[in-house]
């Protein structure tokens, strides 16, 4: 039996946030009393994370239940049997790599604000020189 696609975007985000946090998949179990291996079939999408359970791990994981649903792609079917083949999985969208994380929290370390946002608008415009050089050739 394959796993519905919404369940497994919602597993993705669990262990994109839980691993941004660095809490470990036991303690986070723990702290929701249940076993690891219950958070490694929430993270796969071989079970579903009821609506309370959510709220809860919402709660710990310090992200409002809407994050876990935030980017679903909609080549989602309504029957839910199916993500179309073109679109991309979860694992391969920027978000979910090691160096996006790393990334993440080095912004984050600095704690003034105003250079947050020079660095912002710094990344941005190398982006956005990088598109536009890309496209020009």
């Amino acid at each position: 039996m394959s796993h519905h696609p919404v369940d497994v975007h919602v597993g993705n985000k669990l262990r994109e946030r839980r691993n941004f946090l660095r809490i470990s998949q036991e303690r986070l179990g723990k702290d929701l009393g249940l076993t690891f291996q219950q958070i490694q079939k929430y993270e796969k999408g071989a079970n579903r994370v009821g609506a309370s359970r959510l709220y809860q791990i919402s709660q710990l994981l310090k992200v409002p239940p809407a994050f876990f649903f935030d980017e679903i792609p909609d080549s989602l079917t309504l029957n839910g049997s199916q993500v179309s083949d073109d679109a991309n999985t979860f694992e391969q969208q920027p978000v979910t790599t090691r160096e996006t994380q790393q990334l993440a929290r080095a912004f984050y370390s600095i704690s003034d604000v105003e250079t947050r946002k020079r660095v912002l608008e710094l990344i941005k415009a190398i982006g956005e020189q990088e598109q536009a050089t890309s496209t020009e050739t």
